[in-house]
């Protein structure tokens, strides 16, 4: 049996909606996906029981998709089955994202859990390279992929961030903890979009099972509201929501979207 450790996000739903057998809803408290029923909650407190609950109900295999931010861990509120994964908890919270994750996935993997990706769950999550859009990307645009993998690689360090927003040489914004949304929403309240180009893919040496990038519609309006050129993204490395629409916006906008 599948179970999905769903985040917020349309993801969640359209991993859920493409299984034969509905799979088990789980959520961290406050953090529960749109339209979606949950079946189990739990919060890191009590995530000694939640593994015990998985296992009791039969599952075999997770998919962690949604975003979530990073949890607190009150020491008051741990239960027993909780209490000896403490050190693991103390360790991964010193982690950037993507060390924590590992980690998490780690404890599901030696509790006999298989930890799969959202696009193995679901054909067509990515996308193939290429130009999808009627726009495409002009000269001035050919240096920007060598120049966002670069841009990442520096973010990567830091173990923080997917996103950075580009301009010829110019790197104009780069993706926090509060995500991309929020970095477009700056960008356009500086009004510094016009002519640039929303980078977007993996972090260095990610482990792809969680914690893909994703853009949908909403990323689409708000670059092209922001007045950007396109979007250049991973081939195979991001996950796009709604692809149809996507594309429909970014046409009706003239900007393009190149998978490289």
């Amino acid at each position: 049996m599948l179970a999905l450790i769903a985040g917020r996000g349309a993801l969640p739903k359209a991993i859920a909606d493409a299984q034969a057998t509905p799979p088990l809803i789980c959520a961290v408290e406050g953090f529960a996906p749109q339209e979606l029923s949950v079946d189990l909650e739990f919060r890191l407190e009590t995530l000694g029981s939640f593994l015990s609950a998985l296992r009791a109900r039969g599952v075999s295999e997770v998919c962690f998709c949604g975003a979530i931010a990073r949890p607190r861990l009150r020491l008051s509120r741990l239960d027993l089955k909780t209490w000896p994964l403490v050190p693991l908890f103390l360790r991964a919270l010193r982690l950037g994202d993507d060390g924590a994750l590992r980690a998490v996935m780690a404890l599901f993997e030696a509790r006999g859990f298989e930890v799969r990706g959202a696009h193995e769950l679901l054909a067509g999550l990515t996308m193939a390279a290429g130009v999808v859009t009627q726009a495409r990307p002009q000269e001035r645009h050919e240096s920007l992929p060598a120049l966002g993998r670069a841009v990442l690689q520096q973010m990567g360090q830091a173990d923080l961030g997917q996103a950075c927003v580009l301009r010829a040489k110019d790197v104009l914004a780069q993706e926090d903890a509060t995500g991309t949304d929020a970095m477009l929403a700056r960008v356009l309240a500086k009004g510094q979009g016009q002519g640039a180009v929303l980078y977007k893919a993996p972090k260095p040496d990610q482990d792809r099972r969680a914690d893909l990038p994703t853009i949908g519609p909403a990323t689409a309006a708000a670059a092209a509201e922001a007045g950007f050129d396109g979007i250049i993204l991973e081939a195979g490395g991001v996950i796009v929501l709604d692809q149809r629409q996507v594309i429909e916006r970014l046409d009706a906008a003239g900007m393009f979207l190149w998978l490289v």
